[in-house]
């Protein structure tokens, strides 16, 4: 089941960062060249809740989704600020997957 979940949520991680996100949220999330009119943080925010959509989705918890929207956010707006490269950004958003997977049997206690 947890194997199962973890693939879900990595073909769902590369669903929401490349077809989901597109040239303009891309460019749009990015503070550092935003796109004149349009708010980064209004961009990097709907980027963010895809990512914790299908995280919340896939998991059946808020909490997990919540704690997905806030990372991906900060990572996000990391890469953008030339703090990480694409790959260590690709690689944190995988790795928080996997916390994703090892923390869930926790929260179904709760």
């Amino acid at each position: 089941m947890f194997i199962e979940m973890l693939m879900l949520m990595v073909v769902g991680h590369f669903i929401a960062d490349y077809p989901l996100q597109g040239d303009f949220l891309s460019k749009a999330k990015n503070h550092k060249q935003p796109i004149p009119g349009v708010p980064w943080y209004q961009a990097l925010t709907a980027h963010s809740a895809i990512h914790a959509g299908f995280v919340g989705v896939i998991t059946g918890s808020i909490m997990i989704g919540l704690f997905e929207f806030v990372i991906h956010w900060v990572i996000d707006f990391a890469k953008c600020d030339g703090r990480l490269s694409f790959n260590q950004d690709q690689v944190l958003h995988i790795l928080c997957k996997c916390l994703w997977v090892i923390i869930y049997p926790a929260l179904l206690l709760w």
